[in-house]
């Protein structure tokens, strides 16, 4: 087919040209097509590549979100470079990341999750023996600064619960995430059969779909009781949405972007700053440890894989540390 094209242009062009001209026209050409061609093949390979880790990751029981940015992170990187993701080498990285911050003007978290990415990646690739050896070996991990990501005051959860108690739904939701630590994933797939009301105990499915027992105070029993009297529908999610979605009464199952929505809502009628569902979360880890619950035990209802996650997690409260400090230290 190259060769086609090139004595076709040639041919238009024999008569403009000297013969040492048109050898340097096709010389010239050839070479443009065959890098053409090797682009095209790159290109063909590297989302073949960026396909197959994507297809292991769901297989490892990635959610859809961090499906999604995953393969996004991955399609803007592939475009970026301009070549096979085989001949990328450790400088080419660290120039994409230099580049990938100017460009997007982004913070250092941001751009540790991008290098993150990246490194789970390529270490699947070396793993899968598509290279010899993955290039982000020596970039390690981003600084970042650490922020105290403050829990909910009992005040503050006082004013939430108030704010929300015409709605028994959202109080129930409010309720649950606050006594049992769940995440805001693990809420919208909880289904009626999840829960046990008379033992307070549901179960969820976290992370790479890994099935725990969690817990939930008498409270929370209470308002699920009474969000459960309201539902005259027989969808089987625990948490549905307030609109029909047919004539027959059926309803839809609760969203994340949903419940992160109405939280959102719920701190800007209160005036209450950064609440969010995760913030929830937070709260009940910093409350346990607070209370003498053993880090191990907390990470086990947050069902974190490594303890580290859960100290980041749970913030022990300064008036705590002082008392402690009076009694063992003073």
């Amino acid at each position: 087919m190259n060769t086609e094209i090139i004595n076709k242009i040639k041919s238009e062009m024999a008569e403009e040209l000297l013969p040492g001209q048109l050898n340097k026209l096709e010389q010239v050409l050839r070479e443009v097509l065959e890098d053409d061609k090797k682009l095209e093949n790159y290109a063909r390979d590297n989302k073949n590549l960026v396909k197959q880790f994507i297809s292991a990751k769901r297989i490892e029981g990635c959610s859809r979100r961090t499906e999604e940015y995953y393969l996004s992170t991955l399609n803007f990187f592939e475009k970026v470079i301009d070549c096979s993701i085989r001949a990328v080498d450790t400088n080419k990285i660290r120039e994409y990341l230099t580049n990938y911050q100017k460009i997007n003007n982004c913070s250092n978290v941001t751009l540790d999750t991008v290098r993150r990415i990246l490194s789970s990646f390529y270490k699947w690739l070396e793993e899968e023996d598509f290279i010899l050896k993955s290039p982000m070996k020596r970039i390690h991990r981003i600084k970042t600064p650490t922020v105290i990501k403050a829990a909910f005051s009992e005040e503050r959860i006082e004013v939430i619960r108030k704010a929300t108690s015409q709605n028994k739904r959202n109080l129930a939701i409010i309720d649950i995430l606050l006594s049992s630590g769940i995440r805001v994933s693990e809420l919208v797939r909880l289904n009626r059969s999840s829960i046990n009301l008379n033992s307070r105990t549901c179960i969820v499915f976290g992370k790479g779909a890994k099935q725990r027992e969690t817990y939930f105070d008498v409270r929370t029993k209470i308002e699920l009781e009474n969000y459960l009297k309201t539902r005259k529908d027989k969808n089987r999610a625990l948490f549905v949405s307030s609109h029909r979605k047919s004539k027959h009464g059926t309803y839809t199952r609760l969203s994340v972007n949903s419940v992160e929505k109405m939280i959102r809502e719920i701190g800007i009628k209160t005036d209450i700053e950064n609440v969010h569902p995760h913030r929830f979360r937070r709260t009940m880890a910093t409350r346990a440890i607070d209370k003498g619950m053993p880090i191990e035990q907390v990470q086990v209802l947050l069902g974190h894989t490594k303890i580290d996650t859960t100290l980041c997690y749970a913030n022990v409260q300064q008036s705590n540390v002082r008392y402690s400090h009076r009694k063992y230290i003073c």
